[in-house]
C-alpha cells in the first residue's frame, strides 16, 4: 500500500508563511490526480487545491486563489503546497491526498474529496492572530 506523507505544519502568526510537502512512498503509475485537503476541528474535510494529472493544471478553492500555491516535483514523488498571508480562520488539520482511478475533467470532482482514495495523515497548521 503506498503511503503519503505530509510534513511542514506548525504555528505561524496571521500574516506568515508555511510551506507544506507531501510526499509517496512509490511512484503510483495510475495517479490521476492530487491534491491538498483540510479539516478544521467541528467541520468537513474541505479541498484548498488539487492537480489533475490529465490537463495538467492546478485547481484552487475560489476563496484562497492568490494566498495558496500548489506545485509538484514529479522526481521527487512529492506534491507541495505554499501558503502565504496566513489567516486563523486557515487553522486546520490539512491532508495531501491522491487518486488512482480515472481521471477527472470537471472542477467541481477535483475539489471534491470523496473522489480521492488515498490519504495521507494530515500535518497541524495552526494560525494565531
Amino acid at each position: 500500500q503506498v503511503q503519503l506523507v505530509e510534513s511542514g505544519g506548525g504555528s505561524v502568526q496571521a500574516g506568515g508563511s508555511l510551506r507544506l510537502s507531501c510526499t509517496a512512498s512509490a511512484y503510483i503509475y495510475t495517479t490521476s490526480a492530487m491534491g491538498w485537503f483540510r479539516q478544521a476541528p467541528g467541520k468537513e474535510r474541505e479541498a484548498v487545491a488539487t492537480i489533475s494529472f490529465g490537463d495538467g493544471r492546478a485547481y484552487y478553492v475560489d476563496s484562497l486563489k492568490g494566498r495558496f500555491t500548489i506545485s509538484q516535483d514529479n522526481a521527487k514523488n512529492t506534491l507541495n503546497l505554499q501558503m502565504n498571508s496566513l489567516k486563523p480562520e486557515d487553522t486546520a488539520m490539512y491532508y495531501c491526498a491522491a487518486r488512482t482511478s480515472g481521471i477527472l475533467w470537471y472542477s467541481g470532482d477535483l475539489l471534491n474529496p470523496t473522489k480521492f482514495e488515498i490519504w495521507g495523515q494530515g500535518t497541524q497548521v495552526t494560525v494565531s492572530s
